[in-house]
């Protein structure tokens, strides 16, 4: 039995994107986003570092273990915001 109060989705609406979910959305972009330009960061300065002095491929090890570093620091901290 249905009463004329009941949420049902009109025929209009099925074709738009839900609203609500943009927030969530928006974050996981941030955090891949993140991601990557931290791990790129991380491998453009490891590379410098290679061809500055003559060890490599210590600095690109290295780049990338700090830019894993920042990668998940950053992520942790963009997550702590939505608990």
């Amino acid at each position: 039995m249905t009463t004329p109060n009941d949420e049902s989705p009109k025929s209009s609406d099925q074709g738009k994107p839900d609203t609500k979910d943009l927030p969530g959305l928006a974050a996981f972009a941030a955090m891949g986003t993140t991601l990557a330009g931290c791990e790129a960061v991380g491998v453009v300065l490891g590379l410098y570092l290679d061809r500055l002095g003559d060890f490599a491929p210590w600095g690109l090890l290295i780049g990338i273990v700090l830019g894993t570093v920042a990668a998940v620091a950053s992520v942790v901290q963009l997550v702590r915001r939505f608990l």
